[in-house]
């Protein structure tokens, strides 16, 4: 079954206590971040302790994939960054201010290096690609299919609109990128992560944004605070008609494979491969949060 992204919670690299304990939120991705949550000053404490909780076990046993951001390999901390990650055994490491393939091409190099040194798989280390600025967001279907190692491409807000020479507002002004990067996901067939919404305490204004880029079509959102983790996991969960028919769609795929059927029917209407995949896309969703409340 595809992993279900649609949480991926940011967690400071320098905190401890919450590098420790976040999987009690449960969220489907964990993002230790070395990058813009860790002073100039702390990058090497927590770029230790992020390798040394990359050692706990607790965050795969609870089915939970950990990512770390690194800080730009243009930087003195972001090979140092890779190097602990993928040593550590880190899931995915997320790119920041994507502007390019060409920095995926580099990364994908050097991500090769360490695996052979560090004994793991080639390619077993997969990658995030966030996407910060105009430039970037054009390039957002070339650097989507850069790698086989991409798992994903993520829209990071505040660094884009800055380049746009605007501020967030009434969601209009990322209307844009998010649908080219959103095209972008799905041309390359991989996962699509809308941006945070910054003010947790808001939590009306943070469930109408996440209606409209799941209406789009976003797999999940990236957040900055466990309390959003619940209420958006049930905005994906689907309806109870939704589980019922999407069974009644799958049972009527299997049925009719087992009996060699070329057309399947469901309630006198034929069913094809589109329907049946987004039928056992909603059923998962179902397995992993249930009906929506």
């Amino acid at each position: 079954m595809k992993k279900l992204r649609r949480s991926m919670l940011f967690l400071p690299g320098a905190n401890a206590a919450m590098l420790s304990t976040a999987f009690v939120y449960r969220p489907d991705s964990v993002m230790f971040d070395l990058e813009d949550a860790v002073s100039i000053r702390e990058k090497d404490s927590a770029r230790l302790l992020v390798y040394q909780t990359l050692q706990l076990p607790i965050y795969r046993e609870f089915g939970i994939e950990v990512i770390v951001r690194i800080n730009s390999l243009k930087t003195e901390f972001g090979l140092k960054d890779l190097e602990a990650a993928i040593w550590g055994g880190v899931d995915a490491v997320r790119l920041p201010k994507t502007d390019t393939p060409d920095e995926i091409y580099e990364l994908e190099k050097h991500m090769e290096r360490i695996e052979k040194e560090a004994g793991r798989p080639v390619g077993s280390t997969k990658i995030v690609a966030a996407i910060e600025s105009a430039v970037g967001v054009i390039n957002a279907v070339s650097i989507a299919q850069s790698s086989p190692r991409m798992i994903a491409i993520a829209i990071a807000a505040f660094d884009y609109l800055v380049d746009m020479q605007t501020q967030r507002g009434d969601g209009s002004e990322l209307f844009y990128a998010r649908c080219a990067v959103l095209h972008a996901a799905r041309v390359a067939g991989i996962d699509a992560f809308d941006a945070v919404y910054s003010d947790v305490n808001d939590e009306a204004g943070f469930l109408k944004e996440v209606e409209f880029i799941k209406g789009l079509g976003y797999n999940g959102k990236s957040l900055i605070n466990p309390r959003q983790i619940l209420p958006l996991h049930n905005a994906y969960a689907p309806t109870q008609s939704e589980v019922d028919y999407s069974k009644q769609v799958v049972a009527a795929a299997e049925d009719g494979e087992k009996k060699g059927l070329g057309v399947i029917s469901l309630n006198g209407k034929m069913i094809d491969n589109p329907i049946i995949n987004n039928a056992r896309r909603i059923i998962s969703r179902y397995e992993a949060s249930g009906v929506r409340q």
